[in-house]
């Protein structure tokens, strides 16, 4: 068998019938970056339980098809809004605008990010500025936004993006690496603070998921090497990860909060 048969076999293994949680069924989730990759299973994920669903993107064709796909069938269609999260302003105002769509806001998925390799003689101070703001500052300013709405209701959850890059001290990534270190102590703050009102605060730590942008960065040898280190065989794919965050949105996660949770088929 060549490589590239059993790349097919290990994209499509695994497949099962996912969980089904009432609890999320015609909740309000905001999505960042769910135009593609684990954002498009996000996105996928959390529809298909039923809830209400707003993302924003500034991938607009991909995040258009998406909705396209999605919406037929649907109990509720997806709202996307084109959104350049490093633009505090224009995400208030969004945010202020998803959360009046929805009737307000019970679910954040702060996934948004980008890791586009870098080495250090690369960096400048304005380069330095703009990773922080792609990777990490939205996180919080989008936490901010939909804080008010949470406390109100007496209850949300909010689940963050880290990585396993800065756990493997992978090359040429020290600003995304940087930016994602940071994400978990984030989380753990944000939980301690926003604890008594409810608001469950959770990390993900996804391994390296299978999806096109990831596929540019690997050769068929290098994919290999990936699954090699790994405990499972196979690839990681977005609704995996999927899976952990409807599980942590959900109530049977109602005494999980402060934590990372890896999805990274035992990768190290």
């Amino acid at each position: 068998m060549t490589y590239s048969e059993n790349n097919v076999l290990q994209k499509t293994a695994g497949r099962h019938e996912g969980a089904v949680y009432p609890s999320l069924r015609d909740k309000r989730v905001i999505i960042t970056g769910g135009g593609s990759g684990i954002g498009a299973g996000l996105v996928e994920g959390f529809v298909a339980q039923g809830a209400k669903v707003a993302f924003v993107d500034v991938a607009e064709a991909d995040s258009r098809a998406l909705i396209e796909r999605l919406s037929d069938g649907a109990d509720h269609a997806p709202i996307f809004h084109a959104l350049d999260l490093t633009d505090l302003d224009a995400l208030n105002t969004v945010f202020t605008t998803m959360i009046d769509q929805l009737g307000g806001v019970d679910i954040l998925i702060n996934n948004a990010a980008n890791d586009d390799r870098h080495t250090i003689a690369e960096v400048t101070p304005a380069y330095w500025d703009q990773r922080m703001n792609v990777n990490l500052r939205h996180l919080f300013f989008a936490a901010q936004a939909v804080v008010p709405a949470m406390k109100a209701a007496g209850r949300g959850a909010i689940v963050n993006f880290g990585s396993i890059s800065w756990h493997l001290a992978m090359e040429e990534l020290i600003l995304y690496q940087t930016a994602k270190a940071a994400i978990e102590g984030m989380t753990r703050s944000l939980a301690r603070d926003l604890g008594r009102d409810g608001i469950r605060v959770n990390a993900i730590i996804p391994g390296n998921v299978q999806t096109p942008r990831q596929e540019k960065w690997y050769t068929p040898e290098g994919e290999a090497e990936i699954v090699a280190s790994q405990c499972l065989d196979g690839r990681i794919q977005a609704s995996d990860i999927a899976a952990m965050a409807l599980f942590l949105a959900s109530d049977d996660a109602r005494m999980c909060t402060g934590h990372n949770y890896w999805v990274d088929a035992g990768w190290r």
